[in-house]
């Protein structure tokens, strides 16, 4: 039986941390606030909005929600963004992606201010963690994932890691976060043969998958010894969520593995968070004295 990579201890010992600042933050007279820009009513964001507000407010952070319609244009989105970026009480700012199609993502996502963009959808975001660069939030799924290796001290300098998925909100920026930590990191994507996927996810010490594809992972992508991510996350017709990862086949093999639920979702609403206490931190450390 594998080791089950749960999300709960993992973030539990991140609230402890972001407790700890966020009484510092209180002791200065400063409350970090989180802007969550969301266009539409989609089952995944509501959800996801749901786990990011809870989260907040186990924390004392303040949540200010801007809800636009899905026909609302792109200049009154843009708009919204540019009050966020005047308005200095707000620490952060969470845009859901993607957004509808009559909307161009990046003339919208360059709106807004990169210290207040806590999710990594500013060019200058993806730039800071593309050389490695501190000075802007990795996107968080990413770094829940990331998180979660490490919480089970998981080495990863050396290992050979495959990614499935290249997104740019999710599987290319945890490409990046490996190859950061020193990892020899194989990218696979819609468009890949499935006989490489497969030899590439055998080959690999940890698998990430990111796909959004239920039930893609099968016992032929896998062997004994290995870690498994399971990034996707899809709601079913049964009004269940489903990982990527055939879950019940795949489990008696490996050596560990995240389960979904309970696995990276658990974890990446409470790096969210983070990054809004993150940003106020910084803040605070640059106020003049």
């Amino acid at each position: 039986m594998a080791l089950l990579l749960k999300g709960a201890p993992v973030a539990e010992a991140m609230l402890q941390r972001l407790g700890e600042q966020c009484a510092q933050l209180k002791q200065a007279g400063i409350t970090p606030v989180f802007g969550i820009v969301r266009v539409g009513e989609k089952a995944n964001d509501l959800s996801y909005e749901r786990g990011a507000m809870k989260r907040a407010d186990s924390l004392g952070v303040e949540v200010r929600r801007f809800l636009l319609p899905e026909t609302v244009t792109e200049d009154e989105l843009i708009a919204t963004l540019q009050q966020i970026n005047e308005d200095d009480s707000i620490h952060g700012c969470l845009m859901f992606r993607p957004l509808p199609a009559h909307l161009d993502t990046q003339r919208v996502a360059a709106t807004l201010d990169p210290a207040k963009d806590v999710d990594a959808m500013t060019s200058s975001s993806i730039g800071s963690l593309l050389i490695q660069n501190e000075s802007g939030f990795a996107p968080c799924t990413a770094s829940a994932s990331l998180a979660i290796l490490k919480h089970y001290d998981i080495p990863l300098q050396g290992k050979r890691i495959t990614v499935i998925g290249k997104s740019a909100t999710v599987g290319l920026p945890t490409a990046l976060l490996m190859m950061g930590q020193e990892a020899t990191v194989s990218v696979c994507h819609i468009l890949s043969h499935k006989e490489d996927t497969q030899d590439l996810c055998r080959e690999a010490d940890i698998i990430i998958s990111a796909a959004g594809c239920p039930g893609l992972v099968t016992k032929d992508y896998v062997r004994p010894g290995q870690v498994i991510i399971d990034v996707g996350v899809t709601l079913g017709k049964d009004g269940k969520l489903h990982g990527d990862v055939d879950f019940e086949n795949v489990e008696p093999i490996v050596q560990a593995i995240t389960p979904v639920p309970g696995g990276v979702g658990a974890v990446t609403s409470t790096v969210l968070v983070g990054h809004v206490v993150e940003a106020a931190m910084r803040r605070l450390e640059h106020q003049p004295e």
